[in-house]
């Protein structure tokens, strides 16, 4: 008996209820993520910030339409691209730009810096320094949730690059044996640093992977927040009942560089600017309006009130305390 295929191909949006407040929730959101990143991206050129970061300006709507689907007491773990990520899952702005900052008042007390910010009491679990660290992290953050029994899932952000690793394909296996509720979220952003995802796998889109465990996968425009927000919601519901994982992958693009001493080389500006004309908030806004959602004025005071919060949280993270250097080995395993 033939049976029917597990992925499942980009599809027209079934049509999802948002009401104002929700619309205005997700449209701020995604502001705040703009926001951040341009600031991220000031504050480093300007010497205040230390060490790299990777930034997500471009890849909004999959952040926050993922994001928006589960619960407060659900779980997150990120990847090394995810101040979006954290945002989405209501971050306290100041703590999280104060741990950007490598303050002592941050959320991990200016330890963990861009790549690592974490909120366990918000369901943030944090990020992985390593390419696809973080997807077994997520079983094993599963296998609790399932013996926990509280209905809870956990989304696990990755890219594509980390999918050519083999710690994907191990949790894809252990996923499905232990049937634990995690919905895996590839971040397709075209590129594993200066590679191109096609350079490195036949597959149509990297969903299909997902048919060699048994597992069913969803490919969706990442840049559509509501085409995200309905994959990712029938993800979570297959999750959450006690079905198993599930693999959805967001195509989207990255407009900065892989890190800041990405100098682009490897891309056109065409390519890059071709990207930008579908950019994830304006789509979103242009929805809204025309679904009577938000008036264009009440957008403008959005992204004005986002961009706002991001300059006081800025200002609270440069007025804050630096580490103390007697406090250096306070949080180390093995001192």
């Amino acid at each position: 008996m033939e049976q029917e295929p597990k992925v499942k191909p980009k599809g027209k949006k079934k049509g999802i209820t948002v009401g104002k407040a929700e619309a205005r929730e997700m449209l701020l959101q995604m502001y705040e993520i703009r926001a951040f990143e341009e600031q991220a991206e000031k504050s480093y050129m300007a010497g205040k910030i230390h060490g790299t970061m990777h930034l997500s300006i471009g890849q909004e709507a999959s952040a926050v339409g993922s994001i928006s689907t589960i619960e407060p007491t659900d779980y997150i773990l990120g990847h090394h691209r995810g101040h979006g990520l954290c945002i989405a899952k209501d971050a306290d702005l100041n703590l999280m730009m104060a741990e950007f900052y490598g303050k002592e008042n941050g959320y991990c007390r200016g330890r963990g810096g861009s790549m690592h910010i974490a909120d366990v009491e918000g369901g943030n679990l944090g990020a992985n320094g390593v390419v696809g660290g973080g997807l077994p992290m997520a079983v094993g953050v599963g296998v609790g949730l399932k013996m926990r029994a509280k209905g809870q899932v956990i989304l696990s952000f990755f890219g594509d690059g980390a999918a050519s690793t083999g710690a994907f394909h191990e949790s894809m296996i252990l996923a499905v044996l232990f049937k634990v509720p995690v919905v895996f979220i590839c971040e397709n952003n075209q590129y594993a640093m200066s590679f191109r995802t096609s350079d490195w796998t036949t597959s149509e889109n990297l969903a299909g992977l997902a048919e060699h465990y048994g597992m069913p996968a969803v490919a969706t425009d990442g840049n559509d927040l509501l085409a995200v927000r309905e994959a990712v919601e029938e993800a979570v519901e297959y999750a959450r009942s006690g079905q198993g994982p599930y693999l959805v992958v967001n195509d989207t693009y990255r407009w900065r560089g892989h890190s800041k001493s990405d100098r682009n080389r490897y891309r056109t500006q065409e390519e890059i600017d071709e990207w930008k004309s579908v950019d994830p908030i304006e789509r979103f806004r242009k929805v809204a309006s025309k679904k009577k959602w938000l008036t264009a004025k009440e957008a403008d005071e959005i992204k004005d009130e986002g961009y706002a919060r991001i300059e006081a949280a800025r200002i609270f993270a440069e007025d804050s305390p630096e580490p103390t250097v007697e406090s250096i080995e306070e949080g180390v395993y093995a001192p």
